[in-house]
């Protein structure tokens, strides 16, 4: 796979708008973060299970992001969008990756350079699954707290699709999560014939995001976003 650098130079984010947009379905609904100075590269960006596109996680990483010339996306997934609170129930999980898909597709409308996918916890396993199914559709992926397995049940692993993904592939992985030991994420991450990376947030647990490195993991992580989309 070609890989055409991404160059990130930080830069004042110029604006955050909220987007709502039901030309067609599913739906999109979020916030879409402008740079000031605009390197041509897009980033479509999901919450967790549990969350929705105002988590401060999310917000984080999208004005670091933004500051560095991306457009952003975050946006709530259509099971979020039918429901204020509670999980995604997995019948709807084909639907979620349509969401996935029609937000890359718009995002792509907007940009000259390569779109990007990332999402947290339940969103990065399904941007993973569509990642493997259409390897064509993004440049990269951004993989937070990716849940390997069920907190206490290591038996269940979700990495059927692994062997097929070969879009370059950041996880960042807080050393604390319940859902995967460090040691069982360089395991499963052996599996992808693509590039990877392996960022460990020292202390973190699955929310990634703590007032103690509140003020520097955006800036980490898009460091070694870059450094992982460049890689041959």
């Amino acid at each position: 796979m070609a890989v055409i650098p991404i160059i990130a130079k930080v830069m004042p984010t110029d604006a955050v708008e909220e987007l709502n947009d039901s030309s067609a379905e599913p739906f999109i609904r979020g916030f879409l973060h402008t740079s000031a100075a605009p390197n041509g590269n897009g980033l479509v960006l999901t919450h967790s299970a549990g969350g929705n596109c105002r988590a401060k996680l999310l917000v984080a990483i999208a004005g670091a992001f933004a500051a560095a010339g991306f457009l952003v996306l975050r946006c709530d997934l259509p099971f979020r969008q039918k429901r204020p609170k509670g999980p995604p129930h997995p019948s709807g999980a084909a639907q979620d990756r349509q969401g996935l898909r029609r937000a890359i597709l718009a995002m792509k409308g907007k940009i000259t350079g390569r779109a990007l996918l990332g999402g947290h916890s339940y969103r990065g396993r399904q941007a993973s699954m569509l990642a493997a199914e259409a390897p064509e559709l993004v440049a990269g992926l951004l993989l937070l707290s990716y849940p390997l397995h069920p907190p206490r049940d290591a038996s269940n692993l979700r990495v059927n699709h692994f062997p097929k993904l070969i879009t370059p592939a950041l996880f960042v992985h807080g050393s604390h999560d319940p859902f995967a030991s460090s040691a069982e994420m360089q395991s499963a991450l052996e599996l992808i014939p693509g590039p990877k990376m392996l960022l460990e947030i020292e202390g973190a647990g699955h929310d990634l995001l703590s007032g103690k490195n509140s003020a520097h993991l955006p800036a980490r992580i898009l460091e070694a976003f870059l450094a992982c989309v460049h890689a041959p």
